[in-house]
């Protein structure tokens, strides 16, 4: 496991140092820092595989840093934050978080939830379907990149995995609980009120799939792919030959 890489970013130092002690332990490669500036430094040295990152950071926020990391490579992103309501964890993954804990937390959780990370940080590659195709849309699953026309669509890794995952599948309705779970992970995702407030809930999908559409349209697509079903979740569509696109 000591292949993995892991960057620490908390500014609260007995935190930091109980993480980063606790990671080493369970033989990950470890950095750390406590503000943006540092982290951002340490990030392109040191080329982590995940980054444990904190919200409240005294020189920038957890949001901003996270967005620019992605945009560097494609690196995965562990929330670790005392804010615990459903507009702080929409926002996180809005952004291109790929997961959310809540503080105070266990660490025997943090390191499940890392483990299953690595785990499933890409979908299953079925390999005749690397590439999907649909009239102008273009998904590549090697490349993981989506074009409109050859133009790029930029999307999160988790907007990624759930166009891919729905495309694979046209006309098949999804539930958005459904979606959650091969996105995120069963243990990830909560279906009551009866879960801690660190799970995700299936709305973040809704969240997800706006910001797709979003991004497709933006390069002049006229077709929604993503179809909504009321009250139950979603489904992908091909375009017909009589379909303005």
């Amino acid at each position: 496991m000591a292949f993995y890489k892991i960057l620490i970013v908390d500014d609260d130092q007995a935190i930091r140092m109980l993480v980063h002690r606790f990671l080493t332990e369970q033989e990950y490669q470890v950095e750390s820092a406590q503000d943006g500036t540092t982290a951002f430094v340490v990030f392109k040295e040191f080329q982590p595989d995940l980054v444990v990152l904190d919200i409240n950071l005294p020189d920038t926020t957890g949001f901003k840093l996270c967005q620019e990391m992605q945009s560097y490579n494609d690196v995965l992103v562990m929330m670790l934050s005392s804010l615990c309501d459903e507009e702080a964890k929409v926002l996180a993954f809005k952004l291109g978080a790929d997961g959310y804990l809540t503080k105070p937390f266990s660490l025997v959780e943090l390191n499940a939830r890392i483990r299953a990370m690595f785990k499933r940080q890409r979908l299953p590659s079925n390999k005749n379907f690397d590439q999907l195709v649909f009239g102008d849309l273009v998904i590549n699953n090697t490349t993981r990149e989506v074009k409109f026309k050859n133009k790029i669509v930029a999307l999160t890794n988790k907007q990624f995995d759930l166009l891919f995952l729905m495309a694979n599948r046209p006309g098949y309705v999804w539930e958005r609980y459904e979606l959650c779970v091969k996105v995120f992970g069963e243990n990830q995702v909560f279906d009551s009120e009866n879960n801690p407030p660190s799970y995700i809930s299936p709305k973040v999908c809704d969240v997800h799939i706006s910001q797709i559409r979003k991004k497709i349209k933006g390069c002049g697509c006229n077709f929604e792919y993503i179809k909504t079903i009321f009250k139950v979740g979603y489904k992908f569509e091909v375009p017909g030959k009589d379909d303005f696109i």
